[in-house]
């Protein structure tokens, strides 16, 4: 492989750079308005008349991840997954995908590129009443020119890996609203695209079935190696899905980072109002909450119980309990690079822990 191959293996999927969507005729005097003065969205609706949907957004999302992009309603989530297959084109800024900005690709690449590059499933499943689940998963196939069987194939491996094989022959109405979700997704990994996009798919369910799909959702995704940008109102859905996390407000990225550096370190007062009901004790890790060696009894570390970086609050308070030092050692490839005390676990707990000790 060549150093180019290389380059091109290992570059994000989707890049956002500098990405503005503002809505209304003077879009181009709200953008170059709200850079010189710092207009606020309220400011840019009264003096422009137009709507902030997306404000500077720049971001990447790899292969194989699961990016959750999250905010109150308003804050621009599902505007901002819309720049992504151009449903919508932004009024300043790039978006690329794989490598190649679409924000000028013509329409036969462009519906190329929706047909067997990027899928998409929305809140709302729209099914088609009149057809049966099987007819309905295999419907982007049909559009693509596949032949019946081929399609059928296909469309039921797709329905099986969610569960649905026993109801190929039925019809939207006699399934439920998880069972419709489940058709959508099933719809949109049939095509077999390497990107998957969600607006909010569970939101509309009953918290029991929500937890289910959201897990089955995520080990699904990571067993066929697709990547997902998941839009959704609710941490704990972005928590329990995503490996990235981007918090919106005003259609502004606010921060963006894994859930355990979010909760543990939330970049300003909007963000740590979202955070600060959520429970830590699986979520963050020891490397969060240990502290340097030299803060410990040096000579009583070899003595210790020890652990790795990624164990959980959870498991620490187990092991720190059952210690006669009431502390563990953090290692990593043959190293201690920690302590976790009964001190530092309640600090973690809490949310004020100190910053955690450097590993080299």
């Amino acid at each position: 492989m060549t150093r180019t191959d290389t380059a091109a293996a290992d570059a994000p999927l989707i890049e956002c750079r500098s990405v503005w969507k503002v809505f209304g005729d003077r879009s181009r005097d709200a953008i170059a308005a709200i850079k010189s003065k710092g207009l606020g969205k309220r400011e840019v609706l009264s003096e422009f008349g137009c709507v902030v949907g997306v404000h500077d957004a720049s971001f990447t999302v790899d292969k194989g991840e699961i990016f959750c992009i999250m905010g109150l309603s308003g804050s621009g989530k599902s505007t901002l997954i819309r720049l992504l297959n151009r449903l919508i084109d932004p009024s300043l800024g790039e978006v690329l995908v794989k490598g190649r900005m679409i924000n000028d690709m013509p329409a036969p690449e462009l519906r190329e590129l929706r047909a067997h590059t990027i899928g998409m499933v929305f809140q709302n499943v729209a099914l088609i009443p009149t057809r049966t689940v099987l007819e309905n998963a295999a419907f982007g196939l049909e559009v693509q020119g596949i032949a019946p069987a081929e399609r059928r194939r296909i469309a039921t491996d797709a329905l099986t890996r969610v569960g649905l094989a026993d109801w190929l022959h039925r019809y939207p109405r006699e399934l439920s609203g998880g069972m419709q979700q489940r058709v959508g997704l099933a719809r949109a990994i049939a095509a077999d695209p390497e990107i998957i996009l969600m607006d909010e798919p569970f939101s509309a369910l009953d918290p029991l079935i929500r937890r289910q799909l959201q897990d089955e959702f995520r080990q699904l995704t990571k067993q066929l190696g697709k990547s997902a940008v998941f839009i959704t109102h609710d941490l704990d859905e972005a928590i329990r899905i995503g490996d990235r996390i981007a918090i919106m407000k005003d259609g502004a990225m606010v921060q963006t980072g894994t859930a355990e550096e979010i909760v543990m370190n939330p970049a300003d007062q909007y963000v740590a109002d979202f955070v600060a009901g959520i429970s830590r004790i699986h979520l963050v890790k020891a490397g969060s909450v240990m502290m340097p060696i030299g803060d410990f009894n040096v000579a009583a570390v070899g003595a210790l119980p020890t652990t790795g970086l990624d164990a959980d609050i959870d498991a620490l308070i187990h092991m720190v309990l059952a210690s006669p030092q009431q502390a563990v050692a953090v290692v990593e490839g043959g190293n201690v690079r920690g302590i976790v005390t009964a001190r530092t676990l309640l600090e973690g707990l809490k949310g004020d822990h100190a910053p955690p000790a450097k590993v080299a």
